[in-house]
């Protein structure tokens, strides 16, 4: 499962300058950066209040070094639907700080190697435009453990299997010729046969 690379012309309506560096995220050398106002406007601090509060906005350079994503990766998962963001006056990105709990979520199931797709399902029912609740966290937590459990016993079985038939096609082990006698098993498909695999990746990762 691979990052696709962030797109420079991914901006709204493709006509307007983004006034983000396309490497870094960040404002533009010639744009204000997050939180400072604009010429003539008023500043926004009061309104914003603790600037670790739930609600605060993070541009996407603060995004990327709070949760280690690239900016491209950020990117894409915006394009998937995986996290989403407002856009300022100048056309730069804005998060709410709850996207860093979904941002380390798909991390995290990357290095557990599960599919973008399950982590789509599994965050279906957490809001994207409003803070979730704990309820919302808790639906989500059952998809996820959910799917877990699949590929755990799914690995139980391979440990168990590793030394036997798996309906691979090898022919290789006495096992095969009682189990398996002359690849019978690959009229009924590609793959291990006698392995009950979770499915593969989807083309949402293609």
């Amino acid at each position: 499962m691979t990052d696709g690379p962030g797109s420079a012309g991914d901006e709204r309506g493709g006509a307007e300058r983004s006034s983000e560096d396309p490497s870094t995220g960040e404002p533009r050398a010639d744009e204000p950066r997050a939180g400072e106002p604009r010429a003539g406007e008023r500043s926004t601090d009061d309104a914003r209040g603790d600037e670790r509060a739930p609600e605060q906005l993070l541009s996407i350079g603060e995004v990327s070094r709070r949760t280690g994503v690239a900016v491209s990766a950020l990117h894409y998962y915006e394009r998937l639907g995986l996290i989403a963001s407002t856009r300022t006056s100048g056309n730069q990105r804005r998060y709410r700080r709850h996207m860093l709990r979904r941002i380390t979520l798909i991390t995290v199931g990357k290095r557990l190697g599960v599919p973008l797709s399950d982590v789509q399902a599994s965050l279906r029912t957490v809001p994207l435009d409003s803070t979730p609740s704990h309820a919302d966290w808790q639906r989500a937590s059952r998809e996820w453990k959910k799917g877990l459990e699949e590929r755990r016993r799914a690995i139980e079985q391979l440990e168990h299997e590793l030394t036997g038939c798996i309906g691979c096609g090898c022919l290789s082990m006495k096992a095969c010729w009682l189990l398996n006698p002359e690849d019978a098993l690959g009229d009924e498909g590609a793959g291990a046969r006698r392995l009950d695999l979770p499915p593969g990746p989807s083309t949402v990762e293609a």
